[in-house]
Protein backbone atom coordinates (compact mmCIF):
# COMPACT_ATOMS: atom_id res chain seq x y z
CA UNK A 1 0.00 0.00 0.00
CA UNK A 2 1.10 3.17 -1.12
CA UNK A 3 -0.12 6.46 0.99
CA UNK A 4 0.10 10.11 0.10
CA UNK A 5 0.35 12.38 2.97
CA UNK A 6 0.00 16.83 2.87
CA UNK A 7 2.14 18.81 4.80
CA UNK A 8 1.37 22.52 4.98
CA UNK A 9 3.81 25.21 6.81
CA UNK A 10 1.32 27.04 8.67
CA UNK A 11 2.25 29.67 11.81
CA UNK A 12 3.09 27.81 15.09
CA UNK A 13 -0.11 27.24 17.01
CA UNK A 14 2.26 28.54 20.11
CA UNK A 15 2.47 32.04 18.76
CA UNK A 16 -0.07 34.60 19.42
CA UNK A 17 -1.03 36.25 16.09
CA UNK A 18 -0.71 39.75 15.26
CA UNK A 19 -2.54 41.50 12.55
CA UNK A 20 -0.51 43.69 10.45
CA UNK A 21 -0.58 47.22 10.83
CA UNK A 22 -2.08 48.10 7.00
CA UNK A 23 -4.87 45.24 7.90
CA UNK A 24 -3.65 43.14 4.55
CA UNK A 25 -3.57 40.06 7.34
CA UNK A 26 -1.26 38.80 10.12
CA UNK A 27 2.61 39.33 11.22
CA UNK A 28 4.50 36.34 9.59
CA UNK A 29 8.05 37.73 8.96
CA UNK A 30 9.69 36.63 12.15
CA UNK A 31 7.09 34.16 13.34
CA UNK A 32 7.95 30.96 14.40
CA UNK A 33 6.45 28.62 11.42
CA UNK A 34 5.73 24.54 11.75
CA UNK A 35 4.15 21.96 10.17
CA UNK A 36 0.21 22.46 10.38
CA UNK A 37 -0.69 20.30 13.78
CA UNK A 38 -3.51 17.85 11.88
CA UNK A 39 -0.86 16.91 9.31
CA UNK A 40 1.06 15.94 11.82
CA UNK A 41 -1.65 13.75 12.41
CA UNK A 42 -1.89 12.32 9.16
CA UNK A 43 1.70 11.81 8.70
CA UNK A 44 2.33 10.48 12.27
CA UNK A 45 -0.90 7.65 11.14
CA UNK A 46 1.11 6.99 7.71
CA UNK A 47 4.52 6.40 9.45
CA UNK A 48 2.62 3.90 11.37
CA UNK A 49 1.16 1.82 8.87
CA UNK A 50 4.31 1.42 7.77
CA UNK A 51 6.01 0.54 10.51
CA UNK A 52 3.24 -2.01 11.17
CA UNK A 53 3.77 -3.39 7.39
CA UNK A 54 0.37 -1.88 6.51
CA UNK A 55 1.82 0.78 4.11
CA UNK A 56 5.02 0.02 2.11
CA UNK A 57 5.85 3.41 0.99
CA UNK A 58 4.67 6.77 2.53
CA UNK A 59 5.18 9.82 0.68
CA UNK A 60 5.05 13.27 1.79
CA UNK A 61 3.80 16.45 -0.65
CA UNK A 62 3.52 20.30 -0.29
CA UNK A 63 2.79 23.22 -2.17
CA UNK A 64 4.92 26.67 -1.23
CA UNK A 65 8.05 28.23 -1.35
CA UNK A 66 11.64 27.52 -0.21
CA UNK A 67 10.70 27.33 3.21
CA UNK A 68 8.41 24.74 3.22
CA UNK A 69 11.01 22.29 2.76
CA UNK A 70 11.64 22.92 6.60
CA UNK A 71 8.32 20.41 6.98
CA UNK A 72 8.70 18.40 4.32
CA UNK A 73 11.89 17.36 6.31
CA UNK A 74 10.38 16.88 9.21
CA UNK A 75 8.16 14.77 7.35
CA UNK A 76 11.09 12.63 6.23
CA UNK A 77 11.84 12.73 10.39
CA UNK A 78 8.89 11.47 10.63
CA UNK A 79 9.52 8.42 8.73
CA UNK A 80 7.91 8.80 5.21
CA UNK A 81 9.96 7.53 2.55
CA UNK A 82 9.98 10.58 -0.06
CA UNK A 83 8.89 14.32 -0.33
CA UNK A 84 7.73 16.10 -2.91
CA UNK A 85 7.59 19.89 -3.02
CA UNK A 86 5.40 21.74 -5.30
CA UNK A 87 6.83 25.44 -5.57
CA UNK A 88 5.11 28.49 -5.77
CA UNK A 89 6.06 31.87 -4.03
CA UNK A 90 1.85 32.54 -4.37
CA UNK A 91 -0.63 32.47 -2.04
CA UNK A 92 -1.89 28.66 -2.34
CA UNK A 93 -5.97 28.44 -1.69
CA UNK A 94 -7.84 25.58 -0.99
CA UNK A 95 -9.04 24.55 -5.04
CA UNK A 96 -5.22 25.32 -6.26
CA UNK A 97 -4.06 22.70 -3.43
CA UNK A 98 -6.42 20.36 -5.02
CA UNK A 99 -5.72 20.72 -8.25
CA UNK A 100 -1.69 20.05 -7.49
CA UNK A 101 -3.14 16.91 -5.51
CA UNK A 102 -4.91 15.48 -8.30
CA UNK A 103 -2.40 15.68 -10.46
CA UNK A 104 0.39 14.32 -8.13
CA UNK A 105 -1.85 11.08 -7.38
CA UNK A 106 -2.49 10.16 -11.20
CA UNK A 107 1.41 10.58 -10.98
CA UNK A 108 1.81 8.89 -7.96
CA UNK A 109 -1.06 6.46 -7.78
CA UNK A 110 -1.70 6.17 -3.98
CA UNK A 111 -3.95 3.95 -2.11
CA UNK A 112 -4.73 6.13 -0.13
CA UNK A 113 -4.14 10.35 0.07
CA UNK A 114 -4.29 11.40 4.00
CA UNK A 115 -4.47 14.75 4.96
CA UNK A 116 -5.30 16.74 8.27
CA UNK A 117 -9.04 18.03 8.33
CA UNK A 118 -8.09 21.57 8.24
CA UNK A 119 -5.12 24.09 8.43
CA UNK A 120 -4.78 26.07 11.39
CA UNK A 121 -4.08 29.44 9.29
CA UNK A 122 -7.73 29.48 7.58
CA UNK A 123 -9.39 26.98 8.98
CA UNK A 124 -11.42 26.45 5.36
CA UNK A 125 -11.70 22.93 5.82
CA UNK A 126 -12.09 22.29 2.08
CA UNK A 127 -8.90 20.63 0.16
CA UNK A 128 -10.02 17.02 1.30
CA UNK A 129 -13.23 17.39 -0.03
CA UNK A 130 -12.09 19.56 -3.08
CA UNK A 131 -9.02 16.58 -3.87
CA UNK A 132 -11.75 13.72 -3.56
CA UNK A 133 -13.78 15.18 -5.98
CA UNK A 134 -11.18 15.97 -8.50
CA UNK A 135 -9.97 12.31 -8.15
CA UNK A 136 -13.66 11.00 -8.11
CA UNK A 137 -12.47 9.21 -5.21
CA UNK A 138 -14.78 8.56 -2.06
CA UNK A 139 -13.38 10.57 0.76
CA UNK A 140 -14.21 10.20 4.80
CA UNK A 141 -13.40 13.42 6.61
CA UNK A 142 -12.72 13.77 10.38
CA UNK A 143 -11.30 10.78 11.32
CA UNK A 144 -11.00 9.69 14.80
CA UNK A 145 -9.93 5.82 13.77
CA UNK A 146 -9.01 4.16 10.48
CA UNK A 147 -8.79 0.54 9.87
CA UNK A 148 -7.71 -0.78 6.39
CA UNK A 149 -9.05 -4.28 5.20
CA UNK A 150 -9.51 -6.40 1.93
CA UNK A 151 -9.05 -3.03 0.04
CA UNK A 152 -11.04 -0.51 1.94
CA UNK A 153 -11.15 1.72 5.04
CA UNK A 154 -13.65 1.97 7.78
CA UNK A 155 -13.42 4.84 9.35
CA UNK A 156 -14.79 6.58 12.81
CA UNK A 157 -15.71 10.43 12.13
CA UNK A 158 -16.74 12.98 14.50
CA UNK A 159 -19.88 14.49 13.31
CA UNK A 160 -22.10 17.75 15.79
CA UNK A 161 -24.13 14.30 17.36
CA UNK A 162 -21.38 12.11 18.20
CA UNK A 163 -19.75 9.00 15.51
CA UNK A 164 -20.01 7.85 12.20
CA UNK A 165 -18.69 4.82 10.84
CA UNK A 166 -18.34 4.87 7.03
CA UNK A 167 -16.83 1.96 5.24
CA UNK A 168 -15.08 3.28 1.47
CA UNK A 169 -13.08 1.67 -1.10
CA UNK A 170 -9.70 2.49 -1.69
CA UNK A 171 -8.18 4.29 -3.26
CA UNK A 172 -9.71 7.29 -1.30
CA UNK A 173 -8.99 10.64 0.28
CA UNK A 174 -9.06 10.55 4.21
CA UNK A 175 -9.07 13.31 6.64
CA UNK A 176 -7.83 13.03 9.95
CA UNK A 177 -8.82 14.65 12.93
CA UNK A 178 -7.32 15.16 16.61
CA UNK A 179 -8.10 12.21 18.55
CA UNK A 180 -6.74 9.92 15.63
CA UNK A 181 -3.87 9.49 17.23
CA UNK A 182 -0.59 11.39 19.03
CA UNK A 183 2.68 12.38 17.32
CA UNK A 184 5.59 11.01 18.13
CA UNK A 185 8.69 12.81 19.31
CA UNK A 186 11.68 13.16 16.76
CA UNK A 187 14.64 12.30 17.55
CA UNK A 188 17.71 14.27 16.60
CA UNK A 189 19.18 11.51 15.03
CA UNK A 190 16.00 11.10 12.58
CA UNK A 191 16.10 15.40 11.92
CA UNK A 192 20.17 15.14 11.19
CA UNK A 193 19.58 12.59 8.58
CA UNK A 194 16.49 14.03 7.34
CA UNK A 195 18.40 17.33 6.23
CA UNK A 196 20.77 14.87 4.14
CA UNK A 197 17.80 13.37 2.10
CA UNK A 198 17.03 14.70 -1.13
CA UNK A 199 13.59 16.46 -1.81
CA UNK A 200 11.75 16.14 -5.53
CA UNK A 201 11.10 19.74 -6.46
CA UNK A 202 8.26 20.20 -8.65
CA UNK A 203 6.98 23.26 -10.93
CA UNK A 204 2.91 23.55 -10.98
CA UNK A 205 4.06 23.45 -15.06
CA UNK A 206 5.78 19.83 -14.77
CA UNK A 207 1.83 19.21 -13.48
CA UNK A 208 0.04 20.47 -15.96
CA UNK A 209 -1.51 23.12 -13.25
CA UNK A 210 -3.39 26.32 -13.13
CA UNK A 211 -3.65 28.13 -10.07
CA UNK A 212 -7.17 29.15 -9.34
CA UNK A 213 -8.64 32.22 -9.42
CA UNK A 214 -7.95 33.70 -5.52
CA UNK A 215 -10.45 34.74 -3.05
CA UNK A 216 -9.38 38.20 -2.06
CA UNK A 217 -9.17 39.11 1.32
CA UNK A 218 -10.62 42.95 1.93
CA UNK A 219 -8.79 43.68 5.34
CA UNK A 220 -8.11 41.88 8.39
CA UNK A 221 -9.23 43.06 12.07
CA UNK A 222 -8.03 41.77 15.12
CA UNK A 223 -11.14 40.99 17.62
CA UNK A 224 -12.57 43.35 19.82
CA UNK A 225 -11.18 43.36 23.34
CA UNK A 226 -13.16 41.85 25.61
CA UNK A 227 -14.64 43.90 28.00
CA UNK A 228 -14.32 44.03 31.77
CA UNK A 229 -16.99 41.39 33.94
CA UNK A 230 -19.31 42.91 36.58
CA UNK A 231 -19.17 42.00 40.08
CA UNK A 232 -22.96 41.14 41.70
CA UNK A 233 -23.64 41.16 45.08
CA UNK A 234 -27.21 39.50 44.73
CA UNK A 235 -29.43 36.91 42.52
CA UNK A 236 -31.91 39.77 41.79
CA UNK A 237 -29.37 41.80 40.43
CA UNK A 238 -27.58 39.06 38.35
CA UNK A 239 -30.82 38.39 36.58
CA UNK A 240 -31.42 42.00 36.18
CA UNK A 241 -28.18 42.23 34.69
CA UNK A 242 -29.13 39.30 32.53
CA UNK A 243 -32.38 40.77 30.78
CA UNK A 244 -30.61 43.73 30.66
CA UNK A 245 -27.96 42.28 28.13
CA UNK A 246 -30.94 40.16 26.82
CA UNK A 247 -29.14 36.86 27.53
CA UNK A 248 -32.45 35.81 29.41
Amino acid sequence: MKILVSVKRAIDYNVRIQVAPDGSGVVKNGVKHSMNPFDEIAVEQAIRWKEDGTATEVVAVAIGDDAVAEQLRTAVAFGCDRAIHVKTDDEVQPLTAARVFKALAERESPDMFLMGKQAIDDDANQTGQMTAAKLNWPQATFASKIELADGKAEVTREIDTGLETLSVDLPAVVTVDLRLNEPRYLKLPNIMKAKKKPIEALAFDELDVAAATPIKTVTTKAPPKRAGGIMVETVDELVAKLKEKSLI
